[in-house]
């Protein structure tokens, strides 16, 4: 055997003991169009997506041990997945897939080998792909553990103007919990104390983000994108991600594009929403720059 197949078959065997494969992860910010990128890449062959969008196992991990509780799963797998197929129009081959994913979904103990278990790469596939918005919110050490125990790790962090992300993730937030009414009842004091809430603010610091990621991971590790460019140029920016990845061209329908997902209900923003938080978007915009990005010129800063 020469020196060269024994390095190959070194590198074979580390990455076979590796705790996770190859791992895309897209961490958000929230309402800055990562369900769309979700599901425009869902349709690359190169990319394998679990059937939970948002794992969320990192932040179980390193932030909150009780995130992925069996109650928490077990409503899940409930409300997402088994009541999600029309037995009359379903594939059975599909759903005994699926079947197969929820029980390693709702196996225990909840560590390295079930988060891995919940991506069956098949051989044309290269990376699994958790696109957990959570995942933003990991400490800085978390990230070099992460990199450690992947075959590979690639990282994209997409962010919006902060004004408008707080804006709809505010609109999002009352909508699906069920109290649009808000929007016209509250006032100033209202609004301020929701956005401030920790489930609200703590996805505007994209500088903290930003922070963790430069300290945590080599530069060639993750990628960062806004909103703003990705909807200017989808095709390009898609093109930018793939090259990143290191993966072949994959040519999107245009269909697939257009599509609007998980859009808003539309209310426009209150004339006294912004100055509320005027400073604070100043600094958001200062920390980014100061992380050496270039603004959209439609960001309010």
């Amino acid at each position: 055997m020469s020196e060269d197949d024994i390095l190959v078959q070194g590198s074979s065997k580390m990455k076979a003991n590796k705790a996770y494969q190859k791992l895309f992860l897209n961490i958000g910010a929230m309402k800055a169009g990562t369900t769309w990128l979700y599901a425009v890449l869902a349709r690359h062959p190169a990319l394998h997506f679990a059937m939970e969008k948002e794992v969320h196992y990192f932040y179980h991990r390193f932030v909150n041990p009780s995130q992925l509780t069996e109650a928490y799963r077990l409503r899940e797998a409930k409300n997402r997945y088994l009541l999600r197929f029309d037995p009359e129009k379903a594939n059975i081959d599909a759903v005994r897939e699926n079947l197969h994913w929820i029980s390693n979904y709702l196996s225990r103990p909840v560590d390295d080998h079930w988060y891995r278990n919940l991506f069956p790469l098949r051989d044309h596939q290269f990376y699994a792909c958790d696109f957990s918005n959570l995942n933003a919110l990991l400490p800085v050490e978390a990230w070099s553990q992460i990199l450690e125990k992947a075959e590979d790790l690639r990282v994209l962090y997409a962010m919006r103007d902060p004004l408008e992300r707080l804006w709809s993730h505010t609109k999002f937030h009352l909508q699906v919990s069920g109290q649009m009414d808000r929007l016209t009842k509250w006032g100033p004091a209202e609004f301020e104390d929701f956005v401030r809430s920790p489930h609200i603010w703590r996805n505007a610091e994209y500088g903290k983000v930003l922070r963790n990621l430069r300290a945590g991971l080599p530069k060639e590790k993750y990628k960062v994108v806004f909103y703003e460019d990705v909807h200017a140029d989808q095709r390009a920016m898609l093109r930018e991600i793939e090259m990143f990845l290191g993966i072949a061209h994959f040519e999107y329908p245009q269909t697939l594009l257009d599509r609007r997902v998980t859009e808003g209900v539309k209310h426009p923003m209150p004339e006294f929403f912004s100055g509320l938080f005027k400073a604070d978007v100043a600094r958001i915009c200062s920390e980014v720059r100061a992380e050496g990005y270039t603004l959209p010129a439609a960001w309010q800063c």
